[in-house]
């Protein structure tokens, strides 16, 4: 009865039922694809490409595409897609989210979605999370592509921009989410139209979707610019926050993660600066200073937020455990960070260019993903980027054995339990994955089983080198293998002989993580395919999540049942309300992600009517009209401001005059005389013609073609310049917009309004500098199109802050060159603060 209950409301079952018509249509085709030689096979891609120019839609074509791929693929990859694996496939050609479990073959799948919309010759994107993965399937995958008649690339860090174009316009293109974004920006912030690399955006598949539109939807990709600046005062507020402690001098919330002065603090700051007021406003950088150096000392954590590699603070990606090179943290927390570990501090930087993830994958005409984990996410899927998740069944049972937790009262006890599972394991022979959220946690736990004589791997950001090694053999009799949340992204365990009679795979969380993808993600590793496999996370009342979220009460309970750290409880009701607490972190991540999208809207819209007026520019061969319209409408607000009194009398026309001759005509080309007893209209069309006439003029002195660049030029740059200022203001603005919510306004609804007010400012600042240097500047014969940044350099978090005034080191009192210095670093003055 339950069964039959379930299939008649079940919605993602009635879906399934739906498409189960065309994989059985597939199915169907398979005998009459078999009969076909290999040239047969491969001229039936030329025969699809002609049918859709003749009129037939990709949906028409679809059944027979993925007969013919399912084909291909047994005999170039000796692999046949399942039905179940057909079944994905359809759903990504939809347009939506295919749920397929670890080892189900969505690589497979993948191929093709993205055969069948590459017969439109629009271009293709596969997006992984890694270079590795991008890399691996390009070279496999490519090889079933390659067979068909289709081009393939694949999209790198390393490469120039003539093999980025080509990679581009290959008929499907392998790359990671970063690069692709990266590639979008710096496209348009080129200076001629052949340096662009991207065609206009098709169909992006995303493989790990989750991982790279909900995870990593936080985090903007910006392009910046260096902004010099002294390394002093990092040093100086290190060395301040070094000497203060906890409790007494700061306050450390661990929910927020925030971090604050109290006034015994404020007090030794002020002392040890020699300001008589930390929070006068000409110590506002000083303060900033001081915050980023807390943060850096009590909220950012060595091995488990970065980690240090050849004199670099590396970002340590919190979801998967991966070092995310070429990141800087912004807003001077990456330098406060390097000043924390005696590093060389670099440059802060400035935002030239921004977007979201979430933003950029919706530009797309249209978007696909597959992952493992998505279900629990569907909710934000379809909100904000109207996709669906259909979950796609096994193509054999599972019959993996997900164990309850194990609860125990302290982290020792938890560790000492896990050791003792893993050692047990390991001597039947049973291979252990074992799943960490932190580095520095799988560093713990390998020298506990280094003592317990148990030999292992161990797979986090130092050595995620030997990534495809270590997965390789993370399935083979007796090994033991200790994985940062990498492990669950993108690879594929696979059992070694005899290890299916010791019950497969024995997966062991050592804590639970705040989303409940991450955890099902580790669970995933084991039982792929219908293989056996174990599972069971180890978890202690001082963990993160348990002590964030009320563990108190149950470690009460603990105590008065008299229970020591040897005897773990197995709680239905703790294992509840742990998911409850992930739930709720999971709401207010979404809450978060919503809410940087509503504020990312509003620069989202003026973004693309940049980049648009930017492609005009590039594309135009004549931008001559273009320039004619802003220095009309610089002249209309002029005309306008000026002779707004009905009493004509009023009228200041020697004010209109003066600001012509002063940025668009030279002196005595028209007089007041000429504009009296004209109408404001009748005075813009006056002035018009005379600027069409010095327009001529300035046209017939250089010659057409250096004055078509000439306009390039001045175009880009202003429109480049005031580009920049104007997201930095968005950002300021962004800043500190959240305070208005005390004067009872929405803080969103002032940023709309402010930041459409500003753009609007900026637009007619854009007008007006390209009207003045249009018509006003000297030309040189050496006439280029210049960058208005240089050592542009992709980062990724919060929108970086151009420099501010410095504020110097002020010592309290006289200090003799010998003496310690008073910044309490241990070193003497004159060879720290008195250099």
């Amino acid at each position: 009865m339950r069964g039959l209950l379930k299939k008649m409301f079940d919605g993602n079952q009635r879906q399934l039922n739906q498409l189960q018509k065309s994989v059985d249509e597939i199915e169907a085709l398979e005998s009459e694809y078999e009969q076909l030689s290999d040239y047969a096979i491969q001229e039936k891609t030329s025969e699809f490409k002609k049918r859709y120019q003749d009129g037939e839609t990709l949906d028409d074509l679809m059944v027979e595409a993925y007969a013919l791929v399912r084909e291909a693929s047994k005999r170039v990859l000796n692999m046949r897609p399942f039905p179940v694996q057909l079944l994905g496939a359809i759903v990504l050609h939809g347009g939506d989210i295919a749920e397929m479990k670890t080892g189900e073959g969505k690589t497979l799948s993948s191929t093709m979605p993205a055969y069948l919309n590459a017969l439109s010759g629009k271009g293709v994107h596969i997006i992984t999370v890694n270079e590795y993965l991008a890399d691996r399937d390009a070279r496999e995958m490519g090889q079933l592509f390659e067979f068909l008649g289709l081009t393939v690339g694949l999209n790198v860090n390393s490469l120039t921009k003539e093999q980025k174009r080509e990679a581009y316009l290959a008929d499907i293109t392998y790359g990671t989410n970063n690069e692709f974004g990266f590639d979008y920006l710096r496209d348009n912030m080129v200076l001629y139209k052949n340096q662009m690399v991207q065609r206009p955006l098709h169909f992006a598949i995303i493989d790990e979707v989750d991982s790279i539109l909900i995870d990593e939807a936080r985090t903007p990709l910006i392009i910046s610019g260096s902004a010099r600046k002294s390394a002093s005062l990092y040093q100086q507020a290190n060395a301040f926050v070094r000497t203060l402690k906890k409790e007494a001098d700061f306050s450390f919330d661990e929910k927020t993660k925030g971090v604050q002065l109290t006034e015994e603090g404020i007090n030794k700051a002020e002392n040890f600066f020699g300001v008589e007021n930390l929070f006068d406003l000409e110590n506002v950088t000083l303060t900033h200073h001081i915050n980023q150096a807390l943060k850096a000392h009590a909220s950012m954590h060595r091995d488990t937020d970065y980690v240090v590699e050849e004199g670099e603070v590396v970002i340590v990606d919190q979801f998967t455990g991966r070092l995310m090179k070429g990141r800087r943290y912004s807003d001077g927390l990456h330098q406060a960070i390097e000043a924390k570990e005696g590093l060389q501090i670099q440059n802060e930087s400035m935002t030239l260019a921004s977007i979201t993830f979430q933003n950029y994958f919706r530009m797309y005409e249209k978007l696909a993903g597959m992952t493992g984990t998505a279900k629990t996410e569907e909710e934000e899927f379809r909100n904000i980027y109207n996709m669906n998740v259909l979950a796609i069944p096994t193509n054999k049972p599972i019959v993996r054995d997900d164990r309850p937790d194990l609860i125990f009262k302290t982290i020792d006890g938890k560790y000492r339990a896990v050791v003792e599972e893993i050692k047990k394991r390991n001597q039947s022979g049973q291979p252990v994955l074992v799943g960490t959220v932190a580095v520095e946690t799988s560093e713990l736990i390998s020298q506990l089983l280094k003592r317990a004589g148990v030999n292992h791997n161990v797979l986090n950001a130092k050595n995620h080198y030997r990534e495809a090694e270590i997965i390789e053999n993370a399935g083979q009799l007796g090994s033991v293998t200790i994985a940062t949340n990498m492990a669950g992204r993108g690879t594929d365990i696979k059992l070694g002989k005899g290890v299916i009679e010791l019950g497969g795979l024995a997966v062991i969380g050592t804590e639970r993580h705040e989303s409940r993808r991450i955890d099902n993600q580790l669970r995933g590793r084991s039982g792929r395919q219908g293989d056996p496999g174990v599972t069971q996370f180890y978890l202690s009342m001082e963990d993160n999540l348990m002590r964030r979220f009320g563990s108190d009460n149950m470690r009460a309970v603990m105590e008065r049942l008299g229970m020591d750290d040897s005897q773990p409880i197995e709680s239905k009701v703790i294992s509840r309300a742990v998911e409850s607490a992930q739930k709720r972190v999971e709401g207010n991540n979404f809450d978060a992600r919503k809410n940087i999208l509503s504020y990312d809207d509003v620069l989202r819209e003026q973004r693309e009517i940049i980049y648009k007026q930017r492609f005009d520019v590039i594309d135009s061969d004549n931008l001559r009209e273009i320039i004619e319209t802003m220095i009309e409408s610089v002249v209309t607000e002029t005309v306008q401001t000026h002779t707004q009194d009905d009493d004509h009398q009023e009228w200041d026309l020697h004010a209109i005059t003066e600001y012509v001759h002063a940025n668009l005509v030279e002196e005595n080309y028209l007089t007041e005389a000429d504009l009296k007893d004209k109408e404001p209209d009748e005075i813009i069309a006056f002035i018009m013609d005379k600027v069409r006439e010095k327009y001529v003029e300035k046209e017939a002195d250089l010659g057409p073609e250096q004055m078509r660049e000439f306009e390039k030029v001045i175009l880009l740059r202003s429109v480049d310049t005031k580009w920049m200022d104007h997201i930095d203001q968005m950002d300021q603005l962004r800043q500190g917009i959240h305070l208005r919510a005390y004067g009872q306004n929405d803080p969103l609804r002032e940023y709309q309004m402010e930041g459409f007010a500003m753009f609007e400012q900026m637009v007619a600042s854009i007008n007006e500098d390209v009207a003045r240097y249009v018509m006003k500047a000297q030309v040189r014969q050496n006439l280029k199109r210049q960058e208005v940044a240089k050592n542009a350099t992709a980062v990724s978090g919060d929108q970086g802050k151009k420099q501010k005034k410095k504020t110097p080191f002020v010592k309290a009192e006289t200090v003799g060159r010998n003496d310690p210095c008073p910044c309490g670093s241990g070193k003497k003055y004159k060879q720290c603060h008195g250099r």
